[in-house]
């Protein structure tokens, strides 16, 4: 059953529409250089920590605004709208980083790392993927082996958003093997602790100036009291932060295919062929009326996954659900967009080649458009 998401409370609607005026003032004009630099965006980072955002969801006591997940995603939203970077780079921070140590963290974790987390003074990353270990996350292979009051952590993770930027990685190892993925364990681990280095970054298709690389763990020694829960819970932890991964980048999907959509559907109006506003074509007419509905639809989808997680509903299939039609919406209304831009859809004085190469990563990370089919699936036939 499709739960009835409540309206936004007059302190959440103010918060909205401020987001909605930073993204338009100071994100919009900003983003085409950011893409074509790939600079990361250092300065909007600390003014959306100023706004508040950075903690968004995190309680007061920890430095946040105690604010739900459904205003998170809406607030991805319209920053991914905006710039799919600046917007990934909070949405990472929170949902990979701050959530694992939220939900399982002690509470002198929480104390020492959701206050930074949201006061912006530092980023926050997963590192969980690796080169034989992408949507088969039982199958990692780093390893942290208990030394004394320390852990010993040696692998390599790739992939990481944020990487080499955040100061905080959320690492995720074994520390029994034949246990399987239950000797899957979480752990803490700080930059700047010997051993932590990092690959160099990688150049992309899209989300440019998002910090992507590889995180190396040689011989890196991390205190025991790193450990997320317990010893053999990092599956678990994982699974549960990918819940909340996949609900915010879903949002960062509805946001890329609305900027589509509203450059689309401005350009189809002042667009002249054959003495009138190809607008006036119903063609294109179709073509957007597709493109908006499939838009509404991936959000509500997000919003449900998203009320869901703010209730502690389970919600790994609504959340794949989410992510994978918002994906894949993401993807097809830019395509859409590019070709009623036509010829000016394919140079880059025009903003819908970037929503189109933004868009493929949102069917590829956070586990594929193929890996989400199996979870919605196997929810389905049990």
């Amino acid at each position: 059953m499709i739960p009835v998401i409540p309206p936004l409370t007059d302190e959440q609607q103010a918060i909205l529409l401020t987001v909605r005026d930073f993204a338009d003032r100071e994100v919009t004009p900003r983003a085409a250089a950011i893409d074509e630099t790939a600079q990361f965006p250092w300065d909007l980072v600390q003014k959306m920590a100023d706004m508040g955002l950075m903690g968004l969801v995190f309680p007061e006591r920890y430095g946040g605004a105690g604010q739900s997940f459904v205003l998170l995603a809406l607030v991805v939203e319209e920053l991914c709208r905006a710039c799919a970077t600046t917007g990934l780079i909070l949405d990472v921070t929170i949902t990979l980083c701050g959530e694992p140590i939220l939900r399982f963290g002690s509470e002198a974790q929480k104390q020492r790392y959701l206050r930074v987390l949201a006061g912006g003074r530092q980023l926050g990353a997963l590192a969980m993927t690796e080169p034989e270990a992408g949507s088969d996350a039982a199958g990692i292979r780093s390893t942290a082996v208990r030394d004394g009051d320390h852990y010993v952590l040696n692998g390599r993770k790739v992939f990481c958003t944020n990487g080499g930027v955040a100061d905080i990685y959320v690492v995720t190892a074994v520390t029994d093997r034949a246990a399987g993925h239950r000797g899957i364990s979480d752990l803490v681990v700080e930059k700047g602790t010997p051993g932590l280095t990092f690959g160099p970054p990688l150049r992309k298709l899209g989300i440019t100036a998002s910090a992507t690389c590889d995180v190396l763990l040689d011989d890196c020694r991390v205190p025991a009291a790193n450990l997320l829960g317990q010893e053999g819970m990092g599956f678990k932890i994982t699974m549960e932060t990918l819940d909340a991964g996949r609900i915010g980048i879903a949002a960062q999907a509805v946001g890329i295919a609305r900027a589509a959509l509203e450059a689309a559907t401005a350009y189809a109006q002042q667009r002249q062929q054959f003495g009138q506003p190809i607008a006036s074509f119903q063609a294109i007419q179709f073509m957007l009326a597709d493109m908006a509905t499939a838009v509404d639809a991936a959000r509500l989808l997000t919003l449900c996954a998203a009320h869901l997680r703010d209730h502690d509903i389970p919600g790994a299939r609504e959340s794949a659900m989410a992510k994978c039609f918002a994906g894949d919406t993401a993807m097809r209304v830019a395509t859409d967009a590019v070709q009623v831009f036509g010829g000016y859809g394919y140079v880059k004085e025009f903003p819908v080649e970037r929503h189109l190469r933004d868009a493929k990563i949102t069917q590829i990370y956070e586990g594929t458009q193929q890996i989400q089919r199996i979870v919605i699936a196997r929810s389905l036939l049990k």
